[in-house]
Order: C-alpha cells, then structure tokens, then sequence
C-alpha cells in the first residue's frame, strides 16, 4: 500500500481524439484536449464536468480502457495502457454502466471475482456492508439500477485494490442506499486507497472529496479544495437564503448595492449572492420588519461547490459563445 499523500495516478497533457466523424466531414474530434491531473493515496480525487466534458474518457485512459492520443499517464508508477497483470490486481474499477453478466447472482459473482485474487475481502462481510445479502438470490438482470450499482461497486473492491476507479457510484440509489455508499466510500480513504471517482451529486462531492478537478471541453479549468475552488470567486462571497412569500422585491432592501445578485429560484425560496456585509443584514432586517414580513427560514453561509460549479460553468459557456461569435464574424 502507497503511503498517504504519494501519487497514484498522474496525467500531464492528456490527448483522446476519436473519429473520423461524418458530422465533422471525417475529420478527428478531439475530446481531451491536454488533461493534467494528480491524484494522491489516502484521498478522495473528484473529477467533475457537464455531460461531454471529458470525465468518462479521462477515467478510462488512465484505467488504460482506452488508448490516448498524446499525453502520459502513470497509474501506481506503470502506463496503464501496457498494464501487467500485477498492476490489474492492485486496481478496482467500477464502471459507470457496471457490465455485469445478467444471469448472474450478487454473492456468486462476487466469489467468482474474489478468487482471482490472492488476498480478497471477505465476501459474506462485504456483501452486509452493501446490504447485496438482501437480494442474494436474485439474478442481476433484475435488479434495481441501485442495486447493480451496489454489486459493482463490490466488485470494484473485493480484490482489495490500492487504488479504485468510480465512475457515478451514487447514480440511481435511494437516500438510504447512497448514504450507505458514500460512508463506505469515505472508510476508503481511512484505510489508505486513492480514490478517484465521478459523479453528478455535487453535495456527494463536497462530502467527500479532497481535492475536486473541475473538466470543461476536454481540459482541467479548476482544481483545489472545495474551500480553494470556493475562493474562486472571491474570499467574501456569501449566500444568504430566505423563505417567506413569493414574488418580495426583496432586491429593493440593498438599494443599489453593487455586487449583490437576488434570486427567487422558485416561488418564495430566495437567495442572495455576493460579498454581503453586516450593514446588508441590518438594511435586509429593517426592510422585512417595515413590512412586517417574518421568514420562515433565513440561512447564511459560504457559496458551495455546486455554486462554484455553475459559475465555472456559465463562464465556460459565455467564452465560447464569444469565441464562437469572432469566428463567424472572421
């Protein structure tokens, strides 16, 4: 086992192009576009991305599923792509479809792929864990997509890996069912692994995650922290949220304070963006108690990651609009 904080994965200037595409007059599409990543045992990596961003493709070239273009990738010190047989025991991998043989039963898949390694978990123990016991008995092809995406992840671990791949292992549970899976996740790091998942549950990844990479067309345009990635948008920038009435003119309580945005993100459910001050709270006070107005919430805090995420992601939408513009004007 690597020791905490080595790297496990490391991508410098990662190339996947596909095609010829007919759509693109049979030229090549380039779908990573010069991906640079680390990702560290004892952590959780987070790679996150809108759909098409590239996170599926860069998963699967450092699993060495897919062949690069250009770039490098080290997976435990080894290029994925010319992997031996002692580096495909030291990896788990959960795929985002799972692929796993439909007539097939939970626990006897799991013996089945836990004797092809030398020193496996405990089957019994990790199918309670992931509550499989309860549906032991029935074949994979039918079972929810909760429950397949439970048995994958099972197969992911049992063969003890130093590192483990996710790709959307939340996807498809119920509430129970994802707190179970992101509490187990999150003992992975305690025992050391590097894990390096996706997913779209951005309150998942903010949970979990170490270090986040944020992927837009096919490169890395934000990494950190989620407290560094917070700071993306400033060190003072708040959220304020408030339930009361709908349709307030709540924006008229700053005046024309600059720098504020007011939402009502759906009928009576409001938020306030920016770097608040106390002299706003007193101003927001005094306007809601000449109105005689009592919320029935008011919540201040730092913005989130999906804050951060959406921002980074409208950004990334209004540059290339732009660009797309100079070109037809070119």
């Amino acid at each position: 086992m690597l020791r905490t904080g080595t790297p496990c994965l490391e991508i410098e200037g990662l190339v996947k192009d596909v095609g010829p595409l007919p759509a693109l007059d049979g030229r090549m599409k380039r779908v990573l576009a010069g991906v640079d990543l680390t990702a560290n045992a004892g952590e959780i990596t987070v790679i996150l991305g809108v759909n098409g961003a590239g996170k599926t493709t860069t998963l699967e070239c450092a699993q060495g599923l897919q062949r690069r273009t250009d770039g490098t990738v080290r997976l435990l010190g080894e290029d994925p792509e010319t992997a031996s047989a002692e580096l495909r025991a030291r990896v788990g991998i959960m795929l985002q479809e799972g692929g796993l043989p439909p007539s097939a039963r939970p626990v006897a898949l799991l013996r089945h792929v836990a004797g092809m390694y030398t020193d496996p978990l405990d089957v019994d123990e990790l199918a309670g864990r992931l509550g499989i016991d309860d549906f032991a008995s029935t074949t994979i092809r039918r079972l929810s997509g909760g429950q397949k995406q439970r048995v994958a992840l099972a197969c992911a671990l049992v063969g003890r890996p130093e590192v483990v791949f996710l790709d959307e292992p939340s996807a498809g549970l119920d509430p129970q069912s994802r707190q179970l899976v992101v509490d187990l996740i999150d003992g992975l790091r305690r025992d050391g692994l590097g894990v390096i998942l996706t997913t779209h549950l951005l309150d998942d990844a903010e949970r979990l995650a170490d270090v986040v990479h944020i992927l837009d067309r096919g490169r890395v345009v934000a990494s950190g922290t989620v407290a560094e990635l917070a700071a993306h948008r400033g060190p003072a920038q708040r959220r304020l949220s408030l339930a009361s009435d709908p349709a307030l003119p709540l924006a008229d309580a700053f005046g024309s304070r600059p720098g504020l945005e007011v939402t009502e993100r759906s009928p009576g459910q409001y938020t306030v963006d920016g770097e608040l001050t106390p002299a706003d709270l007193l101003a927001l006070a005094g306007w809601l108690e000449a109105r005689g107005i009592m919320p029935r919430s008011l919540e201040l805090g730092a913005q989130n990651l999906e804050d951060v995420f959406l921002a980074i992601a409208a950004e990334s939408e209004s540059e290339a609009a732009a660009a797309g513009r100079a070109g037809e004007a070119a």
